[in-house]
């Protein structure tokens, strides 16, 4: 009853954005049985394998979006119709997305034919009014007065990272030279797309790609809000500053680690192969995080040392 319940009022939330879930959804287990049955390749992986990808992701980033938008005590068209924008922008992408894929042609970065440099560029004008609309939702979030403090720190750190793991994808879809010819943008760094990849996501092994700090940069809209619940539910002992606090530190140690795994790539070294330089920054990052998310939990503690005196 309780999970009919949860499910009847995540159907409430911002109406665009759940039909946009439910159509990912089902687009998740088509493209997941093309992956299995469909036996051709585009760059060396199933042809099926990105649409896949891109189905699970924009599920994830429209429900967690519509779950943000009910929080907000007044749904004001300041959030609400971004979130239409959105809506119809990542639908856009979708369609360009397994209509190559059906035709055998990749979506992305491909000008060999007017048709399919029409399609290109049309993912591409989705993709900047989604990253406009995403800012707006930002701003109405700073500025809505949810009640839970620790909440409303989580939705808005995970939406101000979010925007820049946008923001790192920038650098993919810049005009470059690959073997002396120029192509209309690229995910690898120092090899050609298409090379040796991880299992599933296909980061490069020989080289850097970009892919990573905009994956992982863009989920900081559940991991964020996430960590918030997880304070606010676990954390009993903790007073709402401290969590707040702890919120901030983590947000900034997640924005630090989007833009070192994009400066990795843009170096053009893969994610398994980092160098000493890089293994000190991350180390740089991890204890400057590290160290202070104890000195506020001391903190914490100290306060309440006081206040028991």
């Amino acid at each position: 009853m309780e999970t009919t319940s949860a499910v009847r009022r995540a159907a409430t939330w911002h109406r665009p954005l759940m039909i946009l879930v439910a159509a990912m959804a089902i687009l998740t287990v088509v493209t997941a049985v093309g992956v299995f049955t469909d036996d051709r390749e585009l760059l060396g992986a199933p042809i099926w394998l990105k649409p896949f990808k891109f189905s699970v992701s924009i599920l994830l980033y429209g429900l967690t979006l519509a779950w943000m938008i009910s929080l907000l005590p007044r749904r004001g068209r300041l959030a609400t119709w971004p979130a239409v924008v959105i809506t119809g922008s990542l639908v856009v992408e979708m369609i360009v997305i397994v209509a190559q894929v059906i035709r055998g042609e990749t979506s992305h970065y491909n000008e060999s034919t007017p048709l399919n440099a029409a399609l290109w560029q049309a993912m591409g004008a989705a993709i900047m009014i989604l990253f406009v609309a995403h800012f707006i939702i930002g701003v109405a979030v700073l500025r809505a007065r949810i009640p839970d403090r620790v909440s409303r720190t989580g939705v808005a750190l995970g939406l101000g990272v979010s925007m820049l793991g946008l923001v790192a994808a920038f650098p993919m879809v810049m005009p470059s030279m690959s073997g002396g010819i120029e192509v209309a943008g690229a995910h690898t760094a120092g090899a050609a797309d298409g090379g040796p990849g991880l299992p599933v996501v296909g980061w490069s092994t020989v080289a850097g790609d970009l892919r990573i700090g905009h994956f992982v940069g863009l989920h900081a809209l559940q991991a964020l809000p996430l960590l918030a619940w997880a304070l606010a539910r676990f954390a009993t002992r903790l007073s709402e500053r401290t969590k707040v606090r702890l919120l901030v530190v983590a947000g900034a140690g997640y924005a630090g680690l989007t833009g070192l795994l994009t400066w990795q790539a843009l170096r053009e070294q893969p994610l398994i192969h980092p160098d000493a330089l890089t293994l000190t920054a991350f180390g740089i990052l991890a204890a400057v995080v590290l160290g202070g998310a104890t000195l506020i939990v001391r903190s914490d503690r100290a306060d309440d040392l006081e206040l028991a005196a």
